[in-house]
């Protein structure tokens, strides 16, 4: 049997970097040719291709080589579903340097406790989300994405193009604006009118 070091990583946002995973990836001998990556899918998206791509390179013998559990997976029955896929195929499990056997009855176990603990921190982190937004929606801060354009604009806007001397395009131009936009513009006075 060989024993190769096959990389996954993941970031939930595109904001996130991977450079830093990647390099996590290197310091713990994953080489650069076998490390997958996913960028902005969330833990929770099952359908992460760089994933499924590590998940098929590794081979009986080899080892999955994952910076943290919650870069894996996000609830307790995904890590179970990939642990026991990693078992059956004779694969080991590296999270974060330490290598679990999912065969053994103690890898299993802690891989299983790591499993309940990356949840309960997402859990931790929702819970903690909708509480802020609701004290933010109570002090009248969380007000949704703002119009492009000031009232004062739209009342403009709707002028311009009363007097039919601008077309859509030329608001578009004029206002810095899309389409789209002076379209909606419109449509919001002639809904308040109608």
């Amino acid at each position: 049997m060989n024993d190769t070091l096959i990389g996954y990583a993941r970031c939930s946002t595109d904001k996130q970097d991977l450079a830093a995973r990647r390099e996590r990836l290197r310091e713990l001998g994953v080489t650069e040719k076998r490390i997958y990556l996913d960028h902005g899918l969330t833990g929770t998206n099952r359908k992460r291709p760089g994933l499924d791509q590590a998940l098929a390179a590794v081979r009986e013998g080899d080892t999955l080589v994952v910076p943290k559990l919650d870069r894996l997976a996000r609830s307790v029955p995904d890590a179970r579903d990939i642990g026991d896929s990693l078992a059956q195929r004779g694969i080991k499990l590296s999270l974060g340097g330490q290598v679990y056997d999912p065969t053994d009855p103690m890898g299993k176990m802690f891989f299983n406790i790591l499993a309940t603990f990356a949840e309960f921190e997402v859990d931790l982190l929702r819970m903690r989300t909708r509480e802020g937004m609701a004290v933010a929606r109570a002090k009248g801060r969380l007000r949704g994405k703002q119009p492009k354009l000031s009232a004062k604009q739209q009342t403009e806007l709707r002028r311009m193009h009363a007097t039919g001397d601008y077309s859509i395009a030329d608001l578009a131009e004029l206002f810095s604006i899309g389409r789209a936009t002076v379209y909606r513009t419109l449509q919001r006075q002639a809904t308040r009118e109608g």
